[in-house]
């Protein structure tokens, strides 16, 4: 039986490993998409950027907790990385104490089901008439090819609808959430930074400090880390 440290050693080899991990020939080029490889700093894992020009490596491998019981009643939508699932839970908790329920809709998944809804967005969009790679670019404003979901650092909570704003979740989130070093990933004024629409949903963990920063400062990550 593996002990907890051989997990963590296994696990952070792992991760090393896909960090020097080469996009070669990178499916959507056609699109005048080319994206490199994160790199992944293990002494803050938590700050590590996924967007449209960093993307993480194809043999990623994260080590899930289950957070709290969804909305659906099971686990399978609440996963997080191991060492966010404890700030979330704490998160949330603290949120149930004010009457706020945080109900974690969508964290971890796969790189192969982002690939998926990826592909779906492209495949509707086509079906309107638009050119295969103004489909991909359209596509690529809402979901990207990889995602911080895939590293499991963020949470969809309660809703994927941009009148989740108008919320008293939302509200409580913008009040609160750094104090457990989440952070609303995709303001509504950073569009042109991210690259991607306002979602009010979409809480990514950066760690207290990060957090803190940021939104004092009024910062996206890409300002924080210096590569708007």
């Amino acid at each position: 039986q593996e002990t907890a440290a051989q997990t963590e050693k296994t696990t952070t080899q792992q991760t090393t490993k896909a960090s020097t991990s080469g996009v070669t020939e990178y499916a959507y080029a056609y699109a005048g998409f080319s994206p490199k490889v994160t790199k992944i700093d293990e002494s803050k894992w938590y700050l590590t950027l996924v967007n449209r020009d960093y993307i993480l490596p194809a043999d990623y491998t994260v080590k899930t907790a289950k957070t709290v019981v969804d909305i659906y009643g099971g686990y399978d939508y609440g996963l997080l990385d191991y060492r966010v699932a404890p700030h979330y839970i704490e998160m949330y908790n603290a949120a149930l104490e004010d009457g706020i329920k945080l109900s974690p809709l969508s964290g971890y998944r796969s790189i192969a089901h982002q690939k998926r809804n990826f592909e779906a967005r492209i495949s509707l969009y086509m079906k309107q008439g638009y050119s295969k790679k103004q489909a991909t670019i359209m596509a690529s404003e809402i979901i990207l090819q990889t995602s911080e979901h895939n590293a499991g650092l963020c949470m969809d909570i309660l809703s994927i609808y941009e009148s989740f704003e108008n919320t008293k979740e939302y509200r409580w989130l913008q009040a609160h959430a750094a104090d457990y070093g989440f952070v609303l990933r995709y303001p509504k004024d950073k569009q042109s930074i991210t690259n991607i629409t306002f979602e009010p949903w979409h809480w990514r963990y950066v760690g207290v400090e990060a957090a803190k920063e940021m939104k004092a400062k009024n910062l996206c990550l890409e300002e924080y880390l210096g590569v708007a």
